[in-house]
């Protein structure tokens, strides 16, 4: 893509490259503003060329790691999200270039307590900004009536897809049967990746493991998480245990209670029927969007 702005850059690459117009759209996510499309459209339009692996509308694991980078951005961008110091490297480096104005301000649960401080005397210290999280109340009011009539209808979809495929098992292609159910429903599923020791949260006889974990995540609504020595193990994994939670009569959308860096946070969880005796895995990002 040329490096100037001039006029509409997208549309001018787009009409010069047909081919990737039907294709870039229908990589838009459901609950995804026009604004925020916009902006991720032009993320992933910029770096295309960097992954030449990348054949539009072949699935593969360089369009998964295109599309799971501009995801990271984009919940940075619009949703304050932190994530480890070389994947923040990263995605400025992959955003050089791409303007976007009126971003959300957002402001650290310290900076929002101070407002209520007064100065201890005229000699106080220099103010040192501490480093937080976007401070976010929970998912938005009306979030599971919302989200709860789609994954009835990926329910369905996932139903006869395992019945077609012998019923669920082991040596099934788990990310493709679960990755094709959500594209048929007119959505995508979102990747996160996270190298397994950057993650604070793990049990203690993870923490020293290499390699990576993945989770899992559809209009918002967190789905799996998996461990792998790589992104595409890790994601096998995920999509393993999502499929999991279709072996039920129904699946239910609820706001639980998980861990994000130390703090506990509340997040949109797929669940099934069955009685759940443990905690969730750790969340790898702030893990809801506010109703735009």
């Amino acid at each position: 893509m040329a490096a100037e702005r001039g006029g509409d850059i997208v549309s001018e690459f787009l009409s010069q490259n047909p081919h990737l117009a039907n294709w870039v759209e229908s990589l838009k996510a459901h609950c995804e503003t026009n604004k925020q499309w916009h902006a991720r459209r032009e993320f992933l339009l910029r770096n295309i060329e960097v992954f030449p692996t990348i054949q539009p509308g072949t699935p593969s694991p360089s369009l998964d790691r295109l599309l799971s980078m501009s995801m990271v951005w984009a919940n940075h961008v619009f949703l304050g999200c932190r994530y480890p110091q070389p994947v923040m490297d990263k995605i400025k480096e992959m955003a050089e270039g791409i303007t976007v104005k009126d971003t959300p301000e957002w402001k650290t649960r310290d900076e929002i307590m101070g407002k209520a401080k007064r100065p201890a005397s005229s000699d106080t210290k220099p103010h040192v900004r501490s480093v937080g999280h976007p401070v976010k109340s929970g998912p938005p009011p009306g979030a599971l009536a919302k989200h709860q009539p789609f994954f009835n209808r990926l329910y369905k979809a996932v139903a006869w897809k395992l019945v077609s495929a012998g019923g669920f098992g082991p040596n099934l292609e788990h990310f493709e049967i679960l990755r094709s159910c959500v594209e048929s429903c007119k959505a995508s599923l979102n990747c996160v990746f996270v190298p397994l020791k950057d993650i604070p949260d793990l049990p203690m006889g993870r923490t020293q493991k290499e390699g990576q974990v993945c989770e899992l995540r559809c209009q918002t609504v967190y789905m799996g998480t998996g461990y792998g020595r790589d992104e595409c193990a890790a994601r096998a994994m995920a999509s393993k245990e999502a499929l999991k939670v279709f072996q039920g009569h129904k699946v239910t959308v609820k706001v639980c209670r998980r861990r994000f860096r130390g703090q506990d946070v509340e997040d949109l969880v797929l669940l099934d029927e069955q009685p759940r005796s443990q905690g969730f895995p750790p969340a790898l990002c702030y893990p809801f969007q506010e109703d735009q």
